[in-house]
């Protein structure tokens, strides 16, 4: 079982793909939704964030943007496993 975070992840422009698959799972599904599906591609290694966005055409304001939806995504999801788990304790 993965050892809870005590704070939500959070990605910046400047985390490579690789760390990010490693770290947070879930922070790739939700890129691969703004197809960024960079986690399958061989420069994961060595691209971050904000060059993958601007590889598939994307510009800063737009890579800042989903940066900051995928982000509040995260805290929020991040805020109901806490939420579940305080629960779980006073079951």
């Amino acid at each position: 079982m993965a050892t809870p975070l005590s704070a939500p992840y959070v990605i910046t422009r400047y985390d490579s793909f690789s760390v990010i698959m490693q770290e947070c799972p879930r922070a790739i599904e939700l890129l691969a939704e703004y197809g960024l599906h960079c986690a399958n591609c061989f420069f994961n290694d060595y691209d971050s964030v904000e060059l993958g966005a601007a590889r598939h055409g994307m510009t800063e304001a737009e890579m800042l943007e989903m940066l900051d939806e995928i982000n509040e995504q995260l805290e929020k999801e991040w805020r109901e496993q806490q939420e579940q788990n305080n629960q779980n304790r006073t079951s």
